[in-house]
């Protein structure tokens, strides 16, 4: 089945009628459905993570639009500490966020989010069991998965060996030096390192963190940059050759660039994530926010979706539609020793992400011997101009008299 075959099936969805309401206004019928055709709902999402319409795939918010007259202002962030940082800031309101594991059960611990009104998400009976009930969410309040996925590495066929690939140790090499990309965000980074010495994701130790940091100091002068959806014109362009990232989208870099590949390193084990979509505290459209989670958990547009974005879907419904390359993949759907030997982001404590702020600070400026020194040359300018000010002004001075 290719995307233009899903498509269609989204065409026989959007003129089955309109899309489920909420089951306060189940009796208000068309008028509830013109009522909210003024709607508009405030969606905040990762990039690179919806079908867009381009190539001929699906235009999601725009069917979405389009079956129920509710209309999406669509914006996008690249690490969950960046969406925490914009609630937590109250700088803007949305209706629907798409966070990740470990950061749901921080959302939740603090008041963020709304509790889910499943009367107006029928279609959560498409969510496999194995979904359902996760520790971030355990009793299935908050959160709807909308993808899950592994983390790996991109690699350039040309100058990087695949069997290399399979260790983390790649992303250390010497002779890629000034051609490897880094996550820029504290807890993929610190992850593979940690993998890489042998450590848990989760550990509250604070010598397991420094030992981490110490080795991403090691990493940082063969580092080319730090990036997260710039990661993608890097790779394509070849101005990189290897880099870690998400399986999902290394399944997209692959079908458009055939010297891309792509490896889940088997030797120390990964991380195992789940996107969901969650309604943030304060929501001013809630039951309109409810519809939209609804309509991405119809299997054809699920499986739509996942076709453009190159992601997991965790409806078995939605991966039958699929095209068979895809539903197929073991980038996509991992064999079960790879998922045995994953593990998965939880929320930490306060002092500890406290720690690992500090550490990747340190990892990014350079260690804090270099930053004081930083400081103090900054400082040694500040007053040099000071004195530069003061001098001029006197002679000014003396020159008036």
């Amino acid at each position: 089945m290719k995307k233009r075959v899903l498509s269609l099936l989204l065409a026989g969805i959007l003129t089955c009628g309109s899309a489920v309401l909420p089951a306060s206004a189940a009796s208000e019928g068309t008028q509830k459905t013109n009522a909210a055709s003024g709607t508009i709902i405030h969606v905040y999402n990762w990039g690179e993570y919806i079908s867009s319409g381009a190539d001929g795939s699906m235009n999601v918010n725009a069917a979405f639009t389009q079956k129920t007259g509710i209309r999406v202002d669509y914006t996008t962030f690249d690490t969950n500490e960046s969406l925490y940082s914009k609630l937590a800031g109250g700088g803007a309101q949305y209706d629907v966020i798409i966070p990740s594991d470990y950061m749901i059960n921080k959302l939740i611990k603090q008041n963020m989010l709304e509790k889910l009104d499943f009367r107006n998400i029928p279609n959560y009976k498409y969510i496999d069991k194995q979904y359902r009930n996760l520790s971030y969410d355990p009793q299935n309040q908050y959160s709807v998965p909308y993808t899950w996925g592994t983390v790996g590495i991109l690699y350039n066929k040309k100058h990087v060996k695949k069997e290399e690939t399979k260790s983390w140790d790649v992303l250390w090499n010497q002779k890629y030096a000034g051609k490897i990309l880094m996550f820029d965000n504290p807890r993929d980074a610190f992850g593979i390192a940690q993998k890489k010495l042998g450590l848990s994701y989760n550990t509250t130790d604070t010598n397991d963190w420094e030992a981490a940091a110490t080795l991403l100091k090691q990493q940082k002068p063969l580092v080319q940059s730090y990036v997260m959806d710039q990661i993608f014109d890097k790779m394509d362009s070849g101005e990189a050759w290897v880099a870690p990232y998400y399986a999902g989208d290394g399944e997209s870099l692959m079908r458009e660039n055939p010297d891309i590949g792509f490896t889940i390193p088997t030797k120390e084990g990964t991380n195992f994530f789940v996107d969901t979509i969650c309604i943030p505290k304060g929501s001013k459209n809630k039951a309109a926010a409810e519809a939209y989670i609804n309509f991405l958990c119809s299997p054809e547009v699920s499986a739509a979706n996942m076709e453009a974005i190159g992601y997991s879907t965790p409806e078995t419904a939605a991966r039958k539609l699929l095209p068979k390359e895809m539903a197929d993949s073991t980038i996509c759907y991992p064999p079960q020793e790879i998922l045995e030997k994953s593990e998965v982001f939880t929320n930490l404590p306060d002092s500890t992400l406290t720690l690992i702020d500090n550490l990747w600070t340190e990892v990014k400026m350079g260690s804090s011997g270099d930053t004081l020194t930083l400081i103090l040359v900054l400082c040694a300018f500040l007053a040099a101009y000071i004195v530069i000010v003061v001098y001029k002004k006197q002679k000014r001075r003396r020159e008036m008299e």
